[in-house]
């Protein structure tokens, strides 16, 4: 369990390890690990994969109709990446939008040792617990070959590194919303995912077709903070908007009462 947790918990100081500068007492295996965010980017939907079933796949069948969730994790990690599909899980199951109906979720190891059987029964762990109808045809669980992780990975920006003494590989944590054309638009940091920012960012990645009033006065009031790949609330928006529907209500209560007076003063001219 130590041996284990090491790698963790490196991931988890690494933010506060990186703004200490390069000269500092990182461990030299996370001195190259890291995620750039490349948005707007184009993924490389050439690349070939396997599916669960051992099928040969090309990224691109994927993408086209509806956004996309990308996951970057690989099937026998014993900590970080567990955790990133397990709160892509909670996010998914509080959201009223359904894989394979509204967005796809791709799965991808990114270590080549790992085949269709790692990816079928991780497939069958989770599309279990999501529980949604046709959960199966919405999420996806591939591998591949070094050449195309290396092209995928090198595209979202994100670099990981193996450790020989613990044999595992050390990466950050986040995951990718795509458009459906295979452009990156949004990237999800950290291990746990709020559903309001999930939604937000398929809302648009989905280019308007996902999406309510409700969302459209969300994306209003929350804007993304790259940074933080979050969505943060934009203080003079709410104000505007608070605004605005104070002059709608003041306007719709003024409306009412003159309607009132002006029935008032007929009646009594019917009456006289």
């Amino acid at each position: 369990m130590k041996k284990r947790l090491v790698p963790f918990l490196q991931l988890l100081l690494a933010p506060a390890l990186l703004a200490a500068g390069p000269e500092d007492g990182r461990p030299p295996i996370l001195r190259n690990v890291g995620i750039e965010q490349r948005l707007g980017r184009p993924l490389p939907l050439d690349l070939p994969f396997r599916d669960e079933s051992g099928r040969t796949v090309r990224l691109g069948e994927y993408f086209g109709k509806r956004p996309v969730v990308l996951v970057l994790a690989y099937y026998n990690c014993p900590m970080l990446c567990t955790q990133v599909l397990n709160g892509l899980l909670s996010a998914l199951r509080a959201l009223s939008l359904d894989a394979g109906k509204d967005f796809e979720v791709v799965s991808v190891s990114f270590d080549p040792r790992d085949g269709p059987t790692d990816a079928a029964a991780k497939k069958a762990a989770y599309a279990g617990r999501y529980g949604r109808p046709g959960a199966d045809a919405g999420r996806h669980f591939l591998t591949g070959e070094e050449g195309s992780i290396a092209r995928l990975t090198e595209a979202v920006g994100f670099r990981y590194a193996w450790d020989e003494r613990i044999e595992q590989f050390a990466h950050g944590s986040a995951i990718y919303v795509a458009t459906g054309g295979g452009r990156l638009s949004r990237y999800l940091f950290g291990i746990e995912y709020a559903p309001r920012d999930l939604r937000l960012a398929l809302v648009e990645a989905s280019g308007g077709r996902i999406g309510t009033p409700i969302d459209s006065v969300l994306l209003y009031c929350y804007q993304y903070d790259p940074a933080a790949g979050k969505y943060g609330a934009v203080v003079m928006n709410i104000v505007r908007l608070a605004g605005v529907g104070a002059v709608l209500l003041l306007s719709a209560f003024l409306w009412i009462m003159l309607r009132r007076d002006h029935r008032r003063d007929t009646a009594r001219e019917v009456v006289s």
